[in-house]
């Protein structure tokens, strides 16, 4: 399941992931190495983030399946390499249950990260490029089936930070995505190639607590994307963030 044997760009950069990363570490420190009057301000916390999921196959409401409420946790990144311009990571896992109208019962675990380039625009607004990835696992309980679909494509988007005042902002994003991928399962050596698209989106109030250097933030996520595997699928998931970050200077 986890062998990626086939020439796509997909699974190429699969399976030199350690080598981007050794690349993204090497233009951060280039960057840095140039311009050594500017201080790098780096963020790293912990978020998380409560979900309901809607899933919809042909916009048939009689194959749908009903989705435990999911709980996702993970690290945040950000990297602040001059006044224009920053690198985020956000990684986000959780796993849920979720049954079949048919009775048919399945565990999920899904990963998520996004990793972006930023551009300050202004004093309220940035753009921001990057990548996406997806993974899900699905297994059967009592049953050794096991699938697994996952996508990786680029992202686009805008930020807003608005100041309340010294202390307290008002946050949000919007982006969009279009991911390549493939799903496969133990049951046959069938794979299904998989486009996917759609949109994400952030609304949140922060607080910056200045003594500890620390930003806490809460607000709302949705998510809304539309996978097109052996069938077209429909994705929403929504839910409340909670955030916090401790920011230092380099």
């Amino acid at each position: 399941m986890k062998d990626c044997k086939s020439r796509s760009p997909f699974c190429l950069i699969k399976r030199n992931s350690y080598l981007l990363i050794v690349l993204v570490l090497c233009c951060l420190f280039t960057v840095y190495g140039r311009d050594k009057a500017y201080a790098v301000d780096i963020s790293v916390g912990a978020t998380t983030w409560y979900a309901w999921w809607d899933w919809e196959y042909d916009n048939s409401a009689n194959q749908n399946p009903d989705i435990d409420p999911i709980l996702f946790f993970g690290p945040v990144l950000s990297v602040k390499l001059n006044e224009d311009f920053n690198i985020t990571a956000v990684f986000l896992y959780g796993q849920t249950d979720m049954k079949f109208p048919a009775g048919d019962g399945y565990k999920i675990k899904r990963s998520d990260l996004d990793l972006a380039l930023n551009y300050r625009l202004n004093n309220y607004f940035k753009v921001f490029g990057g990548l996406k990835y997806l993974d899900y696992t699905y297994s059967a309980k009592g049953d050794p089936f096991k699938m697994e679909e996952y996508g990786l494509g680029p992202g686009l988007g805008l930020s807003c930070t608005y100041p309340i005042n010294d202390h307290l902002f008002l946050l949000g994003t919007f982006s969009g995505f279009y991911l390549w991928g493939e799903q496969e399962s133990n049951y046959s050596n069938i794979k299904y190639d998989i486009e996917t698209y759609g949109i994400n989106s952030t609304l949140s109030i922060a607080y910056y607590i200045a003594p500890a250097s620390t930003a806490i933030s809460l607000g709302g996520r949705f998510q809304y994307f539309i996978s097109n595997d052996n069938r077209d699928k429909e994705d929403k998931l929504y839910g409340i963030t909670l955030t916090a970050t401790y920011s230092v200077s380099l």
